[in-house]
């Protein structure tokens, strides 16, 4: 919204509001009134909570510490899904189709971790939504986001005519780039795969079999089964203080420079990678993403005076994957949300193998101590704040290795 009011006082020539045509002016602005968001209105959050009784109801899994976390408030989510938007709202284009579709992401899988923590916490069912209605909501989601970039006509691929970029100079500016050289915008279903040389893979390609008119229904299957896995990597990583926050974090800002970089003709040429025009409005979104996570932190990091739920776990999960179709980044989820991808294996071998000789033996077997993994690692007896620092650090390694793909072809 201020930016455009500020684009139309700079119309007017008033001076100093030409900088909200800047992307970094806006990023920036974005991150630091998320953070403020979180961290001055999360107490009051907290207090609200609380009075309402508002707490996690915890089983008995003889962790470490697990017993003193009764009662700790919960649904905390609900303050990093408004530093998210607010932020958004106010520095971002609102017509462009990449915020617009964040901002539908964000605010559906908010309601369907909602409904989920509020069944557990009011209704005092321990299980929740039901399972079913979960996944029918992030089918729904992943129906509308396939759709959405697959049909879009404002969703395209800007394919720059090599002859035009040989005369251009790097230090011209974004504008003059565009205003000088040649190209033409195509709809595509290009993707980035890692590690290949020439490492781009066309959805309309994979399956050659299946008619062009249908390449549509594998794209939005392929999204629908990403945003679920992802989604649900991220709400079993949130078991620990910190542990999905600060994740989230890493990832976000990941994100956040893959559209920078995508959004721009300079960079996306040197880095002999496409070239998405109006991506980098996506920033914004992202900055205002990682400054949610981070501020969130300042309650939820450990001792933890707030739990995120599902209200938040499921919608920074989701939206992460939502964020990696938009910068048609998906195939790199297995490398950046690698953490999630660990957690979500941990919990599946674990219950595969159980079932597996609890047939072929009479008695069930364990490869884990406990899923997902770190709770192994608090059966292991190490404290559950070194457990989240050295995930978070696993999880800076695999965004580093992520940003070395655009150069390892």
């Amino acid at each position: 919204m201020l930016y455009y009011l500020f684009n139309y006082l700079n119309d007017l020539d008033l001076p100093g509001a030409g900088v909200f045509q800047y992307i970094s002016f806006r990023a920036g602005m974005a991150a630091f009134l998320s953070l403020l968001i979180t961290i001055t209105f999360g107490k009051n959050l907290i207090n609200y909570l609380r009075k309402k009784q508002v707490g996690e109801a915890i089983r008995d899994l003889g962790l470490e510490g697990q017993v003193q976390k009764k009662g700790t408030p919960t649904m905390g989510g609900l303050i990093i899904i408004a530093a998210i938007l607010i932020p958004t709202l106010l520095f971002a284009k609102l017509d462009n189709v990449y915020v617009i579709l964040l901002i539908v992401a964000t605010v559906w899988l908010g309601i369907i971790g909602f409904l989920d923590d509020y069944i557990k916490v009011f209704k005092k069912n321990k299980e929740g939504l039901a399972g079913r209605f979960k996944i029918v909501g992030q089918v729904g989601l992943g129906i509308i986001v396939g759709l959405t970039l697959y049909f879009n006509d404002n969703v395209v691929v800007r394919e720059v005519s090599p002859a035009s970029l040989a005369s251009l100079e790097i230090e011209d500016f974004q504008q003059e780039l565009e205003s000088k050289i040649e190209y033409k915008d195509v709809k595509s279903t290009k993707t980035t795969v890692p590690f290949l040389k020439n490492n781009e893979l066309d959805y309309s390609k994979v399956l050659p079999f299946i008619p062009k008119d249908f390449t549509w229904a594998v794209y939005v299957i392929v999204v629908i089964l990403i945003i679920t896995a992802v989604s649900n990597g991220a709400n079993l990583t949130d078991g620990i203080d910190g542990l999905a926050a600060g994740v989230s974090g890493i990832i976000g800002l990941t994100i956040a420079i893959l559209a920078y970089l995508s959004g721009r003709i300079d960079f996306s040429s040197y880095l002999n990678i496409m070239y998405i025009p109006n991506l980098s409005e996506l920033v914004i979104f992202c900055t205002a993403f990682v400054g949610a996570c981070l501020g969130f932190l300042w309650y939820n990091a450990y001792p933890a005076q707030v739990f995120m739920g599902d209200t938040g776990s499921l919608t920074l999960g989701g939206v992460i994957a939502v964020l990696a179709f938009a910068v048609r980044k998906e195939l790199l989820i297995p490398i950046l949300c690698g953490v999630f991808l660990i957690e979500n294996l941990s919990v599946i071998l674990q219950v595969s193998y159980f079932k597996y000789t609890k047939k072929k033996y009479g008695e069930g077997r364990r490869i884990f101590l406990m899923s997902p993994l770190h709770h192994h690692y608090q059966k292991k007896n190490i404290h559950e704040a070194k457990i989240v620092t050295r995930f978070w650090i696993v999880g800076i390694l695999l965004a580093i290795l992520t940003l070395a793909t655009l150069k390892l072809q």
